[in-house]
């Protein structure tokens, strides 16, 4: 993961924290996002992670690291790998996956300059507003159902079995 965020351009950087960063505090992050609660999914492609989405509590519940009824969620794709339809993998899992565990809503925040993600958010009914010098998105999420457990599921036992058994050329996320 830290090589991942070392591997972003300034744009892509200025993108994913928000804010222009120098190498060690891109590293100091990943390695303080290893321990965060939450869950992360990564894009790998030839052994490579390059394209990351964090899912992250939000309020009382996140401070205890359980999530409850809402949930953050970032991601970043490297240059070389964008325009794929990893971004939208990557944020479809995080709306599953935070949908599975009880959250209701998946906060997303960007720069303006970021049309890619505002564009991603809204192909997911995301609500996009502009509020303080950032792009800020409200995806409400529906209730578990039996299917999307299952699928998250599937999914998981999927990527696990293309981890294992996949030529190391196939793109995978996990």
């Amino acid at each position: 993961m830290r090589a991942h965020f070392l591997r972003l351009d300034p744009d892509a950087r200025a993108s994913r924290f928000m804010a222009a960063l120098g190498d060690a505090a891109v590293a100091a992050h990943a390695e303080r996002a290893m321990q965060a609660p939450g869950l992360m999914f990564g894009v790998f492609v030839d052994d490579a992670l390059r394209g990351l989405a964090e899912l992250r509590p939000l309020g009382r519940e996140g401070l205890a690291g359980r999530f409850g009824a809402r949930a953050e969620g970032a991601l970043a794709v490297e240059r070389g790998f964008r325009c794929a339809g990893h971004g939208g993998l990557l944020l479809e899992r995080l709306a599953e996956a935070a949908r599975n565990r009880g959250v209701r809503e998946l906060h997303l925040r960007c720069l303006p300059v970021n049309g890619a993600m505002r564009r991603l958010a809204a192909r997911l009914g995301a609500e996009v507003r502009l509020r303080d010098g950032e792009s800020e998105a409200a995806l409400r999420l529906t209730r578990p159902t039996p299917l999307s457990l299952w699928r998250e599921g599937v999914e998981g036992l999927l990527d696990l079995g293309l981890a294992v058994a996949a030529p190391a050329s196939l793109p995978r996320a996990a």
